[in-house]
């Protein structure tokens, strides 16, 4: 006030009102702009509230879309392991038909072949002079020895010669094919100084039945001789029946195992 006083006293009056009316100018701007940025604060703060909350809900979203996006990473490796499962099946299932298709077609062939090999002796089996079979899984051409040989002998009648022959002309026809000849006994004991068992009986008989069906015409290549002895019965022994069966010559027609499923693989195993 002292001041006032005294500017009043050096101060013309319209100076000192002119100032003063400056000054409440002043002051009402600074107010205004005070105010101004007050409210402009108050804005930049509701934004940056909005801003924080949109961050948030982006965060949010991210962290859902990273979620989504494991499960989707997750669920295509799933898919792909399954599909690479079901390639395999069906592979393997492609492989099983292949290898059953085969199957099918070597049981069909052998299926032809055991027919064709009927229809050759038929004229034969008709006659009563041997029978043809299927015994483990082999084509076999079976001859009663009472029919070739005498009791105790390995010396071919007449007309085991003449059986043999047309057994062997027969055989000769069907091309690449191998044939073992194996002799049977009955379990009726043999021991004389040419055939000391069953065992040289049955083979002595073999190689005469072989021999025989060389001299028919059968190449030496496409055939040969074993002895069982008493060891395969087709009928029990304790009948003269039974007895008679089993007194039996066996022509296996040998399995070309080449026509067989898997013989690539056998002999890929073989080779190594």
């Amino acid at each position: 006030m002292l001041l006032m006083l005294t500017l009043g006293c050096l101060v013309p009056k319209k100076d000192l009102d002119a100032l003063s009316a400056e000054v409440t100018s002043a002051r009402e701007e600074l107010t205004a702009q005070r105010t101004h940025s007050q409210g402009r604060i108050t804005d930049l703060e509701a934004a940056l509230a909005q801003a924080q909350a949109k961050a948030a809900q982006l965060d949010g979203e991210l962290t859902a879309r990273g979620s989504e996006l494991a499960r989707l990473n997750a669920e295509q490796a799933s898919l792909l392991k399954d599909r690479s499962r079901l390639k395999a099946s069906v592979e393997e299932m492609e492989s099983a038909l292949n290898e059953l298709a085969e199957r099918k077609r070597a049981a069909e062939q052998r299926v032809s072949q055991y027919q064709d090999l009927l229809s050759r002796f038929q004229s034969l089996i008709d006659a009563g002079q041997l029978s043809v079979s299927i015994t483990d899984g082999r084509m076999v051409v079976q001859l009663a020895t009472d029919i070739l040989f005498a009791s105790g002998s390995a010396d071919l009648s007449e007309d085991g010669v003449s059986a043999l022959a047309a057994v062997a002309s027969i055989l000769a026809e069907i091309p690449d094919r191998r044939y073992q000849i194996e002799g049977h006994t009955d379990n009726v004991p043999i021991a004389t100084a040419q055939y000391p068992s069953n065992w040289e009986l049955a083979s002595a008989r073999a190689i005469v039945v072989l021999q025989a069906m060389l001299d028919a015409g059968l190449g030496a290549d496409r055939v040969s001789a074993a002895s069982y002895s008493d060891t395969r019965p087709v009928s029990p022994n304790d009948s003269a029946e039974g007895r008679a069966a089993n007194r039996r010559i066996e022509i296996v027609v040998v399995p070309d195992l080449s026509q067989l499923p898997g013989f690539e693989e056998l002999q890929a195993v073989a080779g190594e």
